[in-house]
């Protein structure tokens, strides 16, 4: 035992200063490296990645999974139940106000080299095309086989030359078929510059378009065949008819716009899928024709409709404009809040827990860009387009934002936390950065999260160990000798449970036997 002492002694006293400073050194650089690893990772993915490794790879190899336990399965079995209106509220959107790529989203993209559209995010649109435009019977006729196969490609331009030659053929043949209104809304999304020259296109679809509704309303129940073809023709109508009173709203003919969209909403009642009484709102206001407002508010804001940024948020302008332009806060803090701010400040906090992503950019504390051509409720690529949109009419209203700026932080503090339960929602679903993440150019835009994630332990653990040795190399740089003592006293003390260990085992074990031991 003794030999064992001295060797460590010795060894203990071959170690020069030096030796502790390039420790301590490189043992600060190791942990600095991971921890900005870890904070890039966790900035990017919102995760931690060593966390991430030992949840996907060690712990399975360590059995901390049991597929087969019966205790598990019935879990699952509740998580599933108990996911399923998370899943449901993570459903991706078509946006109601979307722009137009060729005369408004490339023309960015021109100026600034960006490209405001994720991969994502359009190919979403390629699906909803396919589904609004195409019908299974469309490959008779090949005008329609031709616009079929542009409504899938990838290429612009290659979408582009299709419609063009669909455009031919129906020209060949002297007939119109949907072929024909699909392709003019084609151009008219991706090649037309301007809003003027998309309008003009889209109201050659119209002409196009009304002739096929026409034919096929009355051939609809004739087979599954046209029943399909008068889906198809329907929507294609109704899409048309939409796009051109969102060309006149940005026009500035907002008030044709309001009869074409009060038209279509009563021409085709049962079609909620386009969302129009968005776009109606998002006109009314423009006219400041606050009546009308809250009579469409109370046909579309109720329990039994999926809510949407838009609906609460115009609640709460409606709310805040009757008091927004007397309310002072230092006044409503001595005498109390009266009954209207009472009803604003619950209108502003019911729209902030629905989506409470959407005051920052209100107040402009947070950049816009252009809002996506899908979002999510109550996600941050909602709150982008409702913002887009409608911060024009809450700076129309004398005093809406400084109501808004005082009292919308009051919302979290009547949430549950951690958030297992809603106040006047549904728990605010988890899954919203994920998809925000997808549908948003995360290069130029930093997606707004909520809740607040807090910071791995990993992130901490690392940078508190990054700090303490590189506190440590700096102490051994200045003090040397001082911390070559420390260093000795603390190995020492950390040897000494093994050397009370060998020991015992040498009181334990014949002397011959421990001599042998020891030359092995």
């Amino acid at each position: 035992m003794f030999g064992t002492e001295s060797s460590l002694s010795m060894f203990l006293n071959t170690l020069t200063p030096k030796f502790y400073v390039a420790l301590t050194g490189t043992s600060s650089l190791i942990s600095g490296l991971i921890l900005i690893f870890e904070w890039w990772y966790f900035r990017k993915y919102g995760t931690s990645f060593i966390e991430q490794v030992s949840v996907s790879h060690l712990r399975p190899l360590l059995g901390g999974v049991d597929s087969s336990s019966p205790t598990n399965s019935n879990t699952s079995n509740g998580e599933a139940d108990s996911n399923r209106q998370s899943v449901s509220e993570c459903k991706v959107w078509r946006n109601p106000l979307n722009l137009f790529r060729g005369a408004e989203y490339n023309r960015y993209t021109w100026v600034t080299g960006r490209e405001p559209l994720t991969y994502y995010d359009m190919n979403l649109s390629a699906q909803d095309h396919q589904t609004f435009f195409t019908c299974d019977s469309d490959h008779l006729r090949p005008a329609d086989a031709i616009m079929q196969k542009a409504w899938r490609e990838r290429n612009p331009q290659a979408r582009i030359s299709a419609a063009h030659e669909a455009l031919e053929l129906e020209d060949l043949s002297l007939s119109s078929s949907c072929s024909c209104a699909t392709a003019y809304i084609l151009l008219a999304e991706e090649e037309a510059t301007t809003i003027m020259e998309a309008e003009r296109l889209f109201k050659q679809a119209l002409k196009a378009g009304e002739g096929c509704y026409r034919r096929s309303q009355q051939l609809q129940h004739h087979g599954t065949q046209y029943e399909a073809q008068h889906r198809r023709d329907t929507n294609v109508l109704v899409y048309i008819k939409r796009r051109l009173a969102m060309c006149s709203r940005k026009l500035g003919r907002t008030r044709e716009a309001v009869k074409m969209m009060r038209d279509l909403m009563k021409e085709f009642p049962l079609l909620s899928m386009f969302n129009i009484h968005e776009n109606l709102l998002e006109s009314l206001l423009e006219l400041q024709n606050y009546a009308d407002v809250q009579a469409v508010l109370a046909k579309y804001d109720d329990i039994s409709l999926p809510k949407s940024a838009t609906i609460c948020y115009t609640a709460a302008l409606l709310k805040a404009r009757a008091v927004s332009d007397k309310f002072s806060p230092e006044a409503a803090s001595r005498r109390g809040l009266s009954t209207a701010e009472m009803n604003a400040v619950e209108a502003i906090h019911r729209a902030v827990e629905f989506n409470p992503h959407v005051p920052k950019y209100l107040l402009e504390m947070k950049s816009l860009i252009l809002p996506p051509e899908h979002i999510l409720k109550r996600g941050d690529s909602e709150a982008i387009a409702y913002a887009f949109f409608h911060l024009q009419h809450w700076k129309r209203v004398e005093g809406a934002l400084n109501l808004l700026h005082c009292t919308w932080e009051g919302t979290f503090r009547m949430i549950p936390y951690p958030l297992e339960k809603g106040h006047l929602f549904y728990p605010y679903p988890i899954c919203t950065e994920t998809a925000d993440r997808e549908l948003l150019p995360t290069v130029f835009h930093e997606v707004s999260v909520y809740p607040k994630k807090e910071l791995p332990f990993f992130i901490l653990f690392t940078a508190g160990l990054c700090s303490f040795t590189a506190m440590l190399a700096l102490l051994t740089h200045q003090f040397p000798e001082l911390m070559g003592v420390f260093a000795k006293a603390f190995l020492s003390t950390l040897f000494a449970p093994l050397n009370f260990i060998m020991e015992k085992v040498e009181s334990i074990l014949p002397s011959s036997l421990w001599h042998q031991l020891t030359r092995i």
